[in-house]
């Protein structure tokens, strides 16, 4: 355990608080246990360690260890988080549990033997907390974590403290939160370089690097996730790489799915499978006409790109503009919001909102007549009545 403590005290020194997610400000940090799960390369690590830093660094009853240590390939999280109270701890933050075998069963006997420990644990995206052998549903609060938004990108590049926007008081006064914002901020500016490279934390580190780790972070979801955390046969991953470049050459993909099984060389049934599972994973995102009885087996209306970094990292062409303005919408949108297929434009939002997305020039032929109708506009600074600049919807979070 020494060993362990040494290397958390020490990844806790080299941790910078200087710039904090929006995450943290949405956990309720006081619940006993606590689920956070995310993508590859988001910052769920970081988010643990300035959490820690923030609240508890001189505190000797609070431990965080990442479950890939090689120390537990022989030795029991339980006997761990035993030996750990007995030591007189009271919280424990439990990094990559999916890389844990039975890391389910074993937190809930941790959860259920001992009261006076706090866990805050995180995991890939494919983390299954409702269907693993032991529910944890029932005992953990699970939250999601996206990649930075356009204002955390800003604040985190800027050294600013843009505030996040509610989508309701973005649609009612847009124009003049716009003004207030774009008086001192170029934001058509850091608005393209956001696209390309904003939306994952590591950017910073090595930039010159960035398409080449986005591409590992894809391989290791691929290759080390899918068959760990869904079972999938590795010799069928060629075909689900194949599936994603299809997807990446033409995103929104509208799938026809007789065709696609065909070309690919798979049945229907697993074809939808293998789509239900990249949008788990966070590499691709589903549209659905409907956001009610939603399965496994049910054929998107539309297939995206979990978001544009993705569209220019996997795609041998030029990423499209259009759907590279549709992408940064459902990506920005869906993690607070229900995003569904409008029958008359792009988008609808909760079943209230419409949004027909295009360039400045952009009509408004498509939402002529529609209650809640809205056009959302790139290369835009301001926008006026219904139609509000895109990039505004970069600060929902």
């Amino acid at each position: 355990m020494e060993r362990l403590i040494e290397m958390y005290r020490k990844k806790l020194r080299f941790t910078s608080t200087a710039f904090i997610r929006s995450t943290m400000y949405e956990i309720n940090w006081d619940a006993r246990l606590i689920g956070i799960r995310g993508a590859r390369g988001v910052g769920k690590t970081t988010l643990l360690l300035q959490h820690i830093k923030r609240n508890f660094q001189q505190d000797e009853r609070t431990l965080y260890v990442s479950l890939d240590n090689i120390y537990f390939s022989d030795n029991r999280l339980y006997d761990f988080a035993d030996r750990f109270v007995k030591r007189g701890g009271t919280r424990l933050y439990l990094d990559e549990v999916h890389k844990y075998p039975h890391w389910s069963q074993e937190l809930k006997n941790i959860y259920d033997d001992m009261p006076e420990l706090q866990i805050i644990f995180t995991g890939s995206s494919l983390l299954e907390i409702l269907n693993s052998r032991a529910d944890l549903s029932r005992r953990a609060i699970v939250y999601e974590m996206q990649g930075l938004s356009f204002r955390e990108y800003l604040n985190y590049n800027l050294q600013t403290s843009l505030p996040v926007l509610s989508l309701s008081d973005l649609l009612e006064r847009h124009t003049q939160t716009a003004e207030e914002l774009t008086a001192s901020l170029k934001v058509l500016e850091h608005f393209p370089r956001y696209l390309r490279h904003g939306y994952y934390p590591y950017y910073n580190e090595l930039p010159d690097l960035y398409p080449q780790r986005v591409e590992e972070v894809v391989n290791m979801t691929l290759e080390v996730e899918l068959p760990q955390l869904r079972g999938v046969d590795i010799s069928y991953l060629p075909k689900i790489k194949q599936l994603l470049l299809i997807i990446s050459e033409s995103a929104p993909f509208i799938p026809n799915i007789s065709k696609l099984s065909e070309r690919i060389g798979i049945t229907r049934n697993a074809l939808l499978t293998y789509l239900s599972v990249l949008a788990e994973s966070k590499l691709t995102y589903n549209l659905l006409k409907s956001a009610f009885g939603i399965s496994r087996l049910q054929k998107p209306d539309k297939i995206y790109l979990e978001n544009t970094n993705l569209m220019y990292v996997l795609s041998f062409s030029e990423a499209n503009i259009g759907n590279i303005r549709e992408t940064f919408f459902a990506n920005q949108l869906k993690k607070s919001h229900q995003v569904t297929m409008s029958e008359a434009s792009d988008f609808l939002v909760d079943g209230i909102y419409t949004f027909e997305i295009g360039g400045k020039r952009k009509g408004y032929s498509q939402i002529e007549g529609i209650p809640n109708g809205f056009i959302v506009a790139d290369d835009i600074e301001i926008g006026f009545g219904n139609k509000i600049p895109l990039w505004m919807m970069g600060f929902l979070y």
